[in-house]
């Protein structure tokens, strides 16, 4: 049986009445739910669920709908950029389906969005329609405020739906490989080093490749926030060794790091394997034994 993962993303992270009928929508019958995570600074839910194909899509658009309902972005503040209430839906292959099967699935969901829920949709990642859409801060620039000023124009045509915003928004839904997303707190309020920090390892500035960042201040902390988008290119050690070689360099230490949603075991081995020094073609191994004892 075909499984895929999707990992939406909503704009509500401070009211548990909202994120708890979210959660409880996207469960549709089944749907497994891995994960969920809330942060009240960035005023987001991130919710990882797998499953069958046509099961994930329903549970997906039945959150879609609930978001719609319950989200009003002209009164959300928060320190993420997002461009709707349920800000994007990704859908990743997991077994049994290929990447560009996703993107078919990715168009349905688009479809059934725009056509049942009348919200804007755009396509991203492997499932974009334009070059210009093929990046997510590309196409939530200007972010909502913006979206308000800009959907009549040609290049702000919605790939489904009304060419019109309301409070829920406009969609993001796309088709795209596993990513990590992981952020890094730094031993300072100073967010103006967090944001340094991101603008020098992201990809789009000339840092390490794969990698999307941004700084941000979280509950007083300064936190940079990344999202990996092939931990194979860019893995996991890497990135935490070089934000820690750039936040010394300004007299400043890591605090501890996080994981939003999920990673895959082999890139958590492939990190302990580094960190502990394991040396031999059998490092990953004996990491995996010992976690598995």
């Amino acid at each position: 049986m075909p499984i895929i993962e999707s990992v939406p993303n909503f704009s509500e992270g401070r009211r548990p009445e909202v994120i708890a009928a979210l959660v409880e929508a996207i469960q549709a019958p089944g749907v497994l739910l891995l994960d969920h995570s809330s942060d009240a600074d960035h005023n987001r839910t991130v919710i990882t669920v797998a499953g069958e194909p046509n099961a994930v899509l329903e549970g997906v658009f039945r959150a879609v709908a609930v978001a719609a309902q319950k989200i009003n972005l002209f009164e959300h503040r928060g320190e993420h950029p997002r461009i709707g209430a349920t800000d994007v839906a990704p859908l990743v292959p997991i077994e049994g389906i290929t990447l560009e099967e996703c993107v078919g699935l990715a168009h349905r969901l688009g479809r059934r969005i725009g056509e049942e829920l009348r919200l804007p949709v755009y396509l991203y990642a492997a499932a974009a329609t334009r070059p210009e859409r093929k990046r997510l801060p590309d196409i939530r620039r200007g972010e909502f405020e913006g979206l308000l000023e800009t959907i009549h124009l040609p290049e702000r045509t919605p790939d489904y739906g009304p060419a019109e915003v309301g409070p829920a928004g406009a969609v993001v839904v796309g088709a795209r490989p596993f990513l990590v997303a992981y952020n890094i707190y730094l031993q300072t309020p100073d967010v103006e080093i967090a944001r340094n920090i991101a603008k020098a390892i992201r990809e789009s500035s000339g840092g390490l490749p794969a990698v999307q960042a941004k700084g941000f201040l979280v509950e007083g902390q300064a936190q940079v926030s990344m999202n990996l988008l092939d931990a194979e290119v860019t893995p996991l050690h890497v990135v935490f060794t070089e934000v820690q070689r750039l936040a010394e360099a300004q007299g400043v230490a890591i605090d501890r790091s996080e994981l939003i949603g999920l990673a895959p075991e082999r890139v958590i081995r492939a990190a302990a394997a580094h960190f502990l020094k394991l040396g031999g073609a059998d490092n990953v191994h004996t990491v995996e034994g010992a976690m598995r004892r």
